[in-house]
């Protein structure tokens, strides 16, 4: 199961839109690659480039001691394992297969079963990153599995990503990329939130795409606050306590008037009303003043065409009394100042 190089030879299922980009980054590796694609003209350019081509799974895992499978869901990585040719029918006692589609964590601590009944180990290791990532080598991979299993699929996974997070047992890794994609997808429904709102003021929204896009690569967007490593509340005296509260009053203050607009045009907000009611548990550092305000006040008063201006001068006292907090303290790595 070696190449020329010395190394573990490693196989690649699934050349796709992710696939491709990450096996490539593979052709290089010490003990050659195998590549296996239902498509002929996916596996054409490795082959070219001096990758050998396996005609089924099993074939790839009898030369293989790692596997890497890219396919798109759960019913495809099962039939890549357990179907008429698949890799458990040729893999040897000690192969690890790693798994880098997003499927349903327990389908992974299934399959991770079905495997060990032939004495083959699987991580469960889904992708960040997005074809940008996977081309350029920096990828994130959320890795569930044993320590010894992990250890054996770091190096190769080197090759296309420069984070590899070993986040637990089988099915921790899928668990992680379910939460990461949560937060994912849900700011992505923010975003079509705040084009609405945008648009609705008379904005142009592909500039306020434009200013997303710049301040977000410069603070880090949502998770330059996940830094404590625990959600429970944060007690006095804490490092967070602080820092935390400051960016509580200032994501109040700016979801507040955020909706006061949405009333002035016309436009529900229901994320941000959510955001702003939940914002300070979430942190740890309890519901603020202008949240507390802000749920006991009437709709219409909310909505009403004063509510902006109102919400300035009722924080501005709050405002200064934080910067003092934050000033006299240490400073976090986000830079939720940013949206001042």
């Amino acid at each position: 199961m070696s190449g020329d190089g010395g190394g573990t030879r490693v196989g690649f299922i699934g050349l796709g839109d992710m696939g491709a980009p990450m096996a490539k980054k593979l052709l290089d590796w010490s003990g050659g690659l195998t590549v296996c694609d239902t498509r002929p003209e996916a596996v054409q350019p490795f082959t070219d480039a001096g990758a050998e081509a396996a005609g089924s799974p099993a074939e790839l895992a009898a030369k293989c001691g790692v596997i890497c499978i890219a396919v798109v869901n759960d019913q495809q990585v099962r039939t890549v394992l357990t179907g008429e040719n698949g890799v458990l029918s040729a893999a040897a006692p000690g192969t690890v297969v790693a798994v880098h589609s997003t499927i349903g964590d327990e389908s992974a601590v299934e399959f991770a079963r079905l495997c060990a009944e032939r004495g083959v180990e699987l991580v469960d290791a889904p992708i960040s990153g997005g074809a940008a990532g996977a081309n350029s080598g920096r990828l994130a991979v959320m890795a569930g599995g044993s320590e010894s299993a992990v250890a054996a699929v770091r190096e190769p996974f080197g090759c296309f990503a420069d984070l590899v997070v070993h986040a637990g047992a089988v099915g921790a890794g899928t668990r992680m990329k379910l939460a990461r994609n949560l937060l994912h997808f849900i700011s992505f429904t923010a975003a079509t939130e705040a084009q609405r709102l945008a648009e609705a003021a008379g904005l142009d929204i592909t500039a306020l795409g434009k200013v997303v896009r710049h301040s977000d690569a410069v603070t880090g967007g949502a998770g330059s606050i996940m830094l404590r490593d625990t959600t429970a509340p944060i007690e006095e005296g804490d490092f967070w306590l602080p820092i935390l509260t400051h960016v509580r009053e200032l994501g109040e203050k700016d979801l507040s008037l955020a909706l006061g607009l949405g009333g002035r045009v016309g436009t529900e907000l229901p994320l941000a009303a959510l955001a702003l009611a939940r914002f300070g548990d979430g942190l740890g550092v309890g519901q603020g003043e202008i949240s507390a305000t802000w749920e006991s006040a009437a709709p219409a008063q909310r909505d009403s065409p004063g509510t902006e201006q109102a919400s300035r001068g009722s924080i501005a006292g709050q405002e200064g009394t934080a910067a003092g907090r934050q000033d006299a303290g240490p400073t976090a790595q986000n830079d939720s100042k940013e949206s001042e």
